[in-house]
Formats: C-alpha cells, structure tokens, sequence
C-alpha cells in the first residue's frame, strides 16, 4: 500500500465533500480513490469514515486521524517547497482566495504582466466572500477591511486606500460641480446599500484630518449592494458614487471619472493579504506578494495624482476665468524628486514612478487656447 497516496485521498474525500469529487480532483478514478481509502482503514485496523448513499462523515476516529494527516501532508508539502525553492526556475500552483470585488479590480490586471514576469507559476484563484475564509486552505487569501480591522491573522497589507465621491464629466458637464459637501443633497447620488439597510444619512470624513466629518441627508436615485453596479452606473453619467480609489483606479487614470469634493472622502479601507500559519512560505508565494504590493500600489499612485491634477486644473482655469471653454489641457506633469507624466498630448497617460504620501510635490500644467 502507498501509505502516502492513502492518507492524501483519505484528506481529499473529506476537503471535497465525496468520493467522486475527491476523484476529479486527484485526477483519478473512484474506484481507485475507494481502494486507497479502504486500504488505509484496513492498514489502521479501523472504520475512518461513515458511507451512506447521499455523504460520508468522519467517524471519531476518522477526526482524530485527519487532523494528524493534515500536519503531516502540510510538513511534507513544506520540506518539497523548501528544496524545490532552491532552484532558479519558480514554477508550481499559487492558490488564491478573494472575493469578487478584489478578485476583478485588483487580481485579474495584474494575471498578464505576473505571467510574463514567471510563466511556470499557475495562478488557481477561487472567487468567494466566505464569512469565514479558509485561510489555512490558500496561500494567499485577499480580505478587505475598514481601518479598524483586527483580525487575529497572519497578513502583510496590501495597500491604505480611501473611498472618494466619483462622477463622469458627462454629468458634472449636464447637473454642475459641487463645490461643498452640501450640495450633494441637489445632486444624483448612487448609494451603497449596506447590510443593515438604506440610510439617508451619508457621513463624509475628511481626508488629512481625522477629527473632522460631516453628514449630509441626501435622497439617492439608486441603492445598490454591488460595487461594480454603482461604478458603471456613474460611468453612464447616472450621477456621483463613492469608490475606493484602488477600484476606480482605471477609470480614474483614463478621465472617465472624476474626482469631486476633495479632500473629503467617506471611508478609509485596507486591503490584507492573508497567509496560513506555515514555517515556511514558498518563493512562489513570495514573488507573487511583492508583484501584487508593487503594482496595486503603483495604480492606486498614479490614480491619485490624476485626481490631483484634475482638481488642480480646475482651480487654476474654471474658478479664475470662469469659463473654461475654449481652454484645452494638453500635458500635466507631477515631480516628486523625479518627474512623472500624468498627461501628455491632451490624453491621459501612466505615471511610471509611486507616489509618496505625505511628501511635497509639484504639478506643472500646460494649455492651449482654441
């Protein structure tokens, strides 16, 4: 008997709910997932698992059993990681868990540039949003959570990110600009409709001190409990919606969106990037973790100096001409120690260097008249 084989089909018919399941996973026939398992119980001399026509259950034993297989399957998969870590070729399967906002918005843009960088590394992400996510089951499982979040995990952030109020120019241009947080209360407001249930009240914080928030009694035109709902819908021109930036970043970077009310904001969100209690993380998963910080960080930057640079536009040609038509910016560019272009030639383009919070900048703008 290949004791090992066993004791892998035993764990995987219990992780998969079944026989069969267990089979198409392993990539093997039931009935050779019936044998490895009937084999173990014979070699133990005891009943691991109760069979009935609809489940199979664990027995006591059966409990007992797994949880001393699951640390000895996990040692083994630790010590080949180990070796194989050794070699200069990365390659294996990273398994990630995130749900369907962060799986979408944060993950999927970063697939092709990940494969590229290590094409013998396969990327297997399950999209859930679990109550409870098996942590223990990934190796990295993606968790957004407000500012306060505690949770008593292991987990290496992500990114800081702030929800801001978006709208598209086609909107601003037909319903106005608001200019304080009042005048959302005359404006088209796309809500976020929360679990506990639709509130008038919408509490604006503001961006650079804590200590200071407003709320405002607004009548949305639409409630929503799906962010990419609410997005689009602003995209469309339906009128103002509060994104995180690191959602909205594309949309941000291409002047689809934009920002109004800055600095005032309506929530503060991290995002974490859960790992299992492991002694040892595989180089894939490290790779993979640093691409996924750099990058996520890089976008949430630039969308932000294209909020900045966007405001500021406004605030050098709207309000002291007062009419800015006629007015076309061609080129915004961002020093920060070293020069970024946000806009070159009248369109939108990547800043290839971070922003630094808290550090002071320039923004250089350039116009043209007809």
């Amino acid at each position: 008997m290949d004791r090992l084989a066993s004791m892998r089909a035993f764990q995987k018919v219990i992780d998969e709910g079944g026989f069969a399941a267990a089979a198409r996973a392993m990539d093997m026939s039931p009935a050779v997932v019936t044998r490895l398992v009937a084999d173990l119980e014979d070699h133990l001399g005891t009943r691991l698992l109760h069979r009935t026509t609809r489940r199979v259950s664990l027995t006591d034993a059966g409990e007992n059993y797994l949880d001393r297989v699951r640390v000895i399957l996990q040692e083994l998969d630790e010590a080949h990681a180990l070796v194989t870590s050794q070699t200069s070729e990365l390659a294996g399967v990273l398994r990630l868990l995130a749900p369907p906002v962060l799986a979408t918005h944060v993950l999927a843009p970063l697939v092709s540039g990940f494969r590229q960088a290590y094409p013998k590394i396969l990327l297997d992400i399950d999209v859930d949003s679990p109550r409870e996510p098996p942590i223990q089951d990934y190796d990295i499982t993606l968790m957004g959570a407000q500012a306060s979040f505690d949770a008593n995990v292991i987990a290496r952030k992500v990114l800081s990110s702030v929800t801001v109020l978006l709208a598209s120019p086609a909107y601003l241009q037909r319903k106005g600009t608001p200019a304080r947080p009042e005048d959302l209360a005359r404006h088209d407001c796309l809500r976020f409709k929360p679990a506990g249930g639709r509130t008038r009240g919408w509490r604006l914080l503001h961006e650079t001190d804590e200590t200071r928030f407003v709320d405002i009694e607004v009548q949305p035109v639409l409630w929503a409990n799906h962010t990419d709902t609410l997005m689009h819908a602003a995209l469309d021109g339906a009128g103002i919606c509060a994104i995180a930036v690191g959602l909205a970043a594309p949309f941000i970077e291409s002047g689809d969106l934009v920002r109004v009310l800055n600095p005032w904001i309506t929530d503060r969100l991290t995002v974490y990037a859960a790992l299992p209690s492991r002694k040892f993380m595989p180089r894939r998963t490290e790779v993979f973790l640093d691409y996924l910080i750099e990058q996520t960080r890089t976008r949430v930057g630039s969308a932000l100096v294209c909020c900045t640079a966007a405001e500021t536009a406004r605030l050098l040609l709207v309000e002291p001409l007062g009419d800015a038509r006629g007015v076309t910016i061609t080129d915004v560019s961002f020093y920060q120690g070293i020069k970024s272009q946000v806009m070159e030639g009248g369109a939108a383009a990547n800043p290839r260097s971070p922003v630094v919070a808290n550090r002071p900048a320039m923004l250089a703008v350039s116009t043209r008249l007809g």
